[in-house]
């Protein structure tokens, strides 16, 4: 089990099954909402994860012209947390909110053609200039 939760420990949540996929995301949006370079993400089967606590506490805010772009938050201390996204059937993770090391590292940078002047890319990942569709359980 992969575990995970908020800054102020009010919101606590678990992954019972294997990550499907992870990236590191370089649009506008993502770096706008956790005010870092780019946004690494997890995903999961929705059926491997669920709130253990605290899921009262959450809050979200979806850009009203974005398909696939939903921030969800504590809102006692902001942290961002996962999203459930029931029509793709995935949990997309914040890699920043898991507590334990989920077994599987980012496999590429997306949306490299917009990603921040002042930050430069050093490893070796896969670079895709837009999104790319997450690899499926049987890709891994």
């Amino acid at each position: 089990m992969i575990t995970g939760s908020c800054l102020c420990g009010a919101i606590r949540y678990e992954v019972t099954g294997e990550p499907v996929w992870a990236h590191n995301c370089h649009c506008r949006r993502c770096r706008k909402i956790r005010g870092t370079a780019f946004a690494s993400n997890l995903f999961v089967p929705l059926a491997d994860f669920r709130f253990a606590q605290g899921e009262d506490l959450l809050g979200s805010y979806k850009l009203p012209e974005a398909e696939r772009f939903t921030h969800v938050f504590c809102r006692t201390c902001g942290s961002s947390l996962p999203f459930r996204n029931e029509a793709r059937g995935v949990a997309v993770i914040p890699m920043g909110s898991l507590d334990d090391d989920p077994g599987r590292e980012p496999g590429a940078h997306i949306f490299v053609a917009s990603k921040a002047n002042w930050f430069t890319i050093t490893d070796s990942l896969p670079q895709y200039p837009e999104q790319i569709e997450e690899q499926k359980p049987t890709e891994r």
